[in-house]
């Protein structure tokens, strides 16, 4: 069963300064599990977390993160501006786009940041934008067709055909890449990919780490490119089900340093630093939409109307996502009461709930939906005019702090000409 981190106490205090909907978020726990992340990997020396900025794009809790040794890993011009107003610079950010405008690779270089290309391409592209290529460099690699690991896909989304997907370098590419990059003066070298997303399997990441420690002493090999690190991407998930078990970092962790001392230190390559971009993983858990019930509506189905919508949450809306739901103050009621849970939106995939058993629901109840600290708030839009919510930090001591403060009207039509 899953439980709030914050008690129908708290929230009815909190709401009496914030109109619900709002995100809000565990400091507590978003700093215990980034230091149970790094202790996972704390046998590789050169490890660090790249968060990925487009999860939890939030001053407050990038900041947070820097504090706990965390760097962020970027993928757009605004996310590079928001790193470098939030302190992190240089090797603290992996900038990882595709697609990318020539400003963008301007920006990154002038941070300092180490640039992660995304196609073969893109090097003739870095080196006229720039007018050099850096030193330490990275390459993204899509090995093509099927990957499996032979777990259930129900209940989690899984990219696991990379050959559909549209990033990365062929394995002929990062070849010639590498000997490209080397002959116009890179001389540190990382490599990254990514197979899989949320993935509930603690074998994921050993399995992809083995897939890339090989590929390195290939590299290292036939090109003479020194690799420095390898990027294991994200892909760790969450049990957003309650049924569903969670991952346990210290067993990845411990995975991932067993192929390492198999593949890459027989190898000589024992010096290899680690990174990782667990955006999801890492702050997943601990956010939630907090919303009210506003209406019943009793037709042919049972609805219950908040004041949330897809536009605060739209992985429900987009991918059919479950996101589990409390309803505060009725955690031990039985639920006998089926429900979709819906927003006001003019759409019908507005739903946060389709068919959902539970508590009954009176005008008024707060409802928790659980596990929006990644891909939540970031994901929101203005469709229908709908204004983004504010965003709260839970604080470990027990306080709240407004982070990001919710939209207004004028918000909305800042950018609007009417002449």
């Amino acid at each position: 069963m899953k439980k709030p981190f914050v008690t129908l106490e708290q929230l009815q205090g909190i709401t009496q300064a914030y109109p619900t909907p709002f995100h809000l978020y565990d400091e507590k726990g978003i700093r215990e599990n980034a230091r149970r992340l790094k202790e996972a990997f704390a046998w590789n020396p050169g490890y660090r977390e790249y968060f990925a900025v487009k999860a939890t794009p939030t001053p407050a809790i990038l900041k947070l993160l820097r504090e706990e040794g965390c760097g962020v890993d970027c993928s757009s011009l605004t996310e590079l501006m928001l790193a470098e107003k939030c302190g992190f610079s240089g090797r603290e950010i992996m900038f990882s786009s595709n697609e990318t405008p020539a400003e963008e690779f301007a920006l990154a270089a002038r941070l300092g940041a180490t640039i992660n290309l995304d196609d073969f391409t893109h090097i003739d592209f870095l080196k006229q934008t720039i007018g050099f290529i850096p030193e330490t460099i990275s390459c993204r690699f899509n090995p093509g067709g099927v990957f499996r690991l032979g777990e259930s896909k129900e209940g989690f989304q899984v990219m696991d055909t990379p050959g559909d997907s549209k990033y990365g370098f062929t394995r002929e590419q990062l070849f010639e890449g590498f000997r490209t990059l080397r002959s116009m003066g890179a001389k540190r070298f990382g490599l990254h990919a990514f197979l899989a997303s949320n993935t509930l399997s603690n074998e994921y990441y050993p399995a992809l780490a083995a897939i890339l420690f090989r590929l390195a002493v290939e590299l290292r090999d036939q090109t003479g490119a020194d690799v420095r690190f390898i990027n294991l991407s994200g892909g760790v998930g969450i049990p957003y089900r309650p049924d569903q078990s969670e991952n346990d970092i210290a067993v990845i962790g411990a995975g991932v340093r067993k192929a390492y001392e198999e593949i890459l230190v027989p190898a000589g390559m024992g010096d290899v630093a680690l990174c990782t971009e667990l955006g999801r993983f890492l702050l997943g858990p601990y956010g939630c939409l907090v919303t009210r019930a506003i209406h019943a509506k009793h037709t042919y189905k049972e609805y219950i109307g908040v004041d949330a919508c897809a536009a605060n949450l739209m992985r429900p809306a987009i991918y059919g996502a479950y996101h589990h739901i409390t309803v505060m103050g009725k955690e031990d009621a039985p639920c006998d009461h089926k429900y979709d849970v819906v927003g006001s939106l003019c759409e019908n995939c507005d739903k946060f709930a389709v068919d959902r058993m539970l508590p009954r629901i009176d005008r008024g109840d707060l409802l928790v939906i659980h596990d929006t600290g990644a891909h939540g708030f970031s994901m929101g839009y203005n469709y229908n005019g709908k204004l983004r919510s504010a965003e709260l930090l839970l604080q470990a001591g027990g306080g709240v702090r407004l982070i990001r403060r919710a939209e207004t009207p004028e918000d909305y039509f800042a950018t609007m000409v009417f002449e």
